[in-house]
């Protein structure tokens, strides 16, 4: 993020204009109401002056100052391509023999090279099928990590299904066309495993959903991705190349090859070379946004009056996320500043705050995120990403209490930081099915809820441990195993052409059960079918939920257009409340009064009606998204 003099002035411009359209009455009271908060709090650049001589030097020197991202751009943070013809096998008469193209003979060649004595005999068989596979690594990646598989068959093939079908070993290229050929580069990864066909919550698959499938870390990575700065041509050169390096290096360091030393090396007069903290291994952005803020040169005294500014700015929401990014980039030194907006009435400069304090390894940041993981959806990916950074007790704790939420995506979310975070903690542990899939049972409060996944890894999380199947199921679990479960007992049975068949039998809780498939020879797709249908049946009580993970990019509002919507709401509801509140006491004097003799001669108290506030759990209309809203207003002070 390139901070730019008139940044303030310009990220408010921004925020109200995205409401211009629909708005453009009040727009006018929001622009004017931003330019006085800007004034008031030194927020604004040289083009606004404050009539504050103090502010207008801390504006001053402010612009003196110049950052890291002033010089560079971010470089290797896109995710890299790399693709092949494949071969899927163990179709049940599904496939197809594919017509001459370009993806056939890549996949002849490829099949030849292992040694198979009649390829097209292979492909012409109902088992098999060509398919396209592609899969992206991502930044930063390293040898030997894993990433997600995707798999379509070509639309000019006759295969009708990939259901039950493995993928065959493939090696993964960069592909580019040249001189009007395809033609492929170096070998980058490698693909492997069952294919789970794209499950929908219905349990019911169209005509082209069988066609597509995807390997959850079905990829193996053989390169390492480098990730760095690149100086802009007019700042090249080896001095400065050197003096950023250094800047950055003051600020961080990690445990590299055994010695701790700095994070950048300038490799050439434009380009330095990063490797990733620890505490930023997952959320490479904001790693790249904070070094992109640290100085390369400040004025004498600078550091005491940027916190001094980047205090005032971290009080006012329209500018918390950019004040709060530059303190994080000072280090230690603003922790102090920091822990002040911890004390803001405003829901949203409370998370900033909490948020670059996490990273900074403050333990009094995780009630704060906690709290915005559960109350603000648009902050949910990053206070969870914050509480795994923060990687201590009261972050733990923290997560823990997070996984008996109302909100599957929160559950999830904090069951994936809380993986992230130690794969072999107690409460994420699991166990691994026959070297097929993860299966983890966690004892937690809350509504009964089955996660299964279609990335990162083909795992099954239970949420809670009574997750019971009804009776009257029959189920099916791949093409070869049947479940049926009558009184209380499933009994799991697996039918193959020319082997005896098997008959396993067991309770009607739905862990007991995929153990039994997975004794049977069942695969993840398999256990997922199962589950899909007994949901779809109606056979399954808990909710059935797929990759219900936090993300910053699907579209949701941003976290200042929430809370002030929040904000707005609770300002309505207060507002309504008052004028029910004066006419109940209008009507109770109007009956008081002509009530009072008769009461009197009664002798029967009269009470006052209470009116009790209490916290309102709203749903979005979007998806059933769920979201607390306090009572009281959060504006500032």
């Amino acid at each position: 993020m390139t901070l730019t003099r008139n940044h303030s002035l310009g990220f408010a411009m921004q925020r109200t204009a995205q409401h211009l359209h629909t708005k453009p009455v009040m727009c006018v009271v929001i622009v004017a109401a931003i330019l006085t908060a800007l004034l008031l709090t030194g927020c604004a650049g040289p083009m606004i002056r404050s009539q504050s001589p103090e502010v207008e030097a801390l504006i001053l020197m402010e612009s003196e100052t110049r950052l890291v991202g002033d010089y560079t751009s971010p470089w290797g943070t896109g995710y890299q391509k790399i693709e092949r013809a494949a071969l899927i096998t163990g179709l049940a008469g599904t496939g197809s023999d594919p017509p001459p193209s370009p993806q056939r003979q890549t996949l002849m060649a490829d099949i030849q090279t292992r040694g198979v004595v009649e390829p097209n005999r292979l492909l012409a068989s109902d088992s098999t099928s060509l398919v396209w596979v592609h899969g992206y690594l991502p930044p930063g990646v390293r040898r030997g990590d894993r990433f997600d598989i995707s798999i379509e068959v070509p639309s000019d093939n006759e295969t009708t299904s990939l259901s039950g079908g493995w993928l065959m070993e493939t090696r993964l290229t960069e592909m580019a066309v040249l001189g009007n050929r395809v033609r492929d580069g170096h070998v980058l990864g490698v693909a492997e495993g069952p294919v789970l066909v794209d499950p929908v919550t219905t349990g019911t698959l169209d005509s082209m959903s069988r066609l597509r499938g995807r390997v959850p870390g079905g990829g193996v990575s053989l390169t390492s991705r480098s990730l760095g700065l690149v100086l802009t041509p007019d700042n090249r050169s080896v001095a400065l190349s050197k003096r950023i390096g250094d800047s950055i290096n003051r600020r961080f360091h990690a445990v590299l090859r055994g010695a701790r030393r700095g994070v950048a090396t300038p490799k050439t007069d434009r380009f330095i070379e990063l490797e990733i903290p620890p505490v930023y291994q997952h959320n490479l952005s904001r790693y790249i946004r904070v070094v992109r803020c640290i100085t390369v040169n400040e004025p004498a005294g600078g550091k005491l009056a940027r916190l001094e500014l980047l205090g005032r700015q971290l009080a006012d929401p329209v500018t918390a996320p950019s004040a709060s990014l530059r303190l994080e980039a000072i280090g230690r030194d603003a922790i102090v500043t920091l822990k002040k907006g911890l004390e803001s009435k405003d829901s949203e400069v409370r998370f900033h705050a909490a948020e670059a304090l996490a990273y900074l390894g403050e333990p009094m940041a995780a009630s704060h995120l906690a709290t915005a993981a559960s109350t603000l959806r648009s902050a949910r990916f990053a206070a969870m990403k914050a509480l795994g950074a923060l990687d201590d007790a009261t972050g733990i704790d923290a997560l823990e209490s997070l996984l008996s939420s109302p909100s599957t995506e929160t559950r999830y979310g904090a069951f994936r930081t809380l993986w992230e975070m130690d794969h072999a903690a107690p409460i994420v542990r699991g166990e691994k099915l026959a070297d097929a899939f993860w299966l983890h049972v966690l004892e937690v409060d809350g509504p009964p809820l089955v996660h299964a996944t279609r990335s990162v890894r083909p795992e099954i999380v239970f949420f809670g441990k009574d997750h019971k199947i009804q009776d009257g199921l029959r189920a099916e679990a791949g093409a070869a195993i049947v479940v049926v479960v009558e009184n209380n007992e499933a009994v799991i049975s697996r039918f193959m052409s020319g082997e005896p068949d098997q008959l396993a039998t067991t309770s009607s809780q739905a862990v007991s059960i995929i153990h039994k498939i997975v004794d049977l020879g069942g695969s993840y797709p398999d256990v997922v079918q199962f589950l899909q249908q007994a949901r779809t049946m109606r056979k399954l009580d808990s909710r059935l939920a797929f990759d219900a993970v936090p993300s910053d990019n699907d579209g949701r509002m941003g976290i200042h257009e929430e809370a002030a919507a929040a904000k707005r709401e609770l300002d309505t509801d207060d507002h309504d409340r008052e004028g029910e509140d004066e006419e109940i006491e209008n009507d109770k004097s109007f009956r008081d009064a002509s009530n009072e003799d008769s009461l009197e001669n009664l002798q029967i108290p009269y009470k006052d009606a209470s009116i009790q506030n209490s916290n309102s759990f709203q749903q979005d209309a979007n998806g059933g998204k769920e979201r607390t809203v306090p009572l009281r207003s959060e504006g500032p002070s």
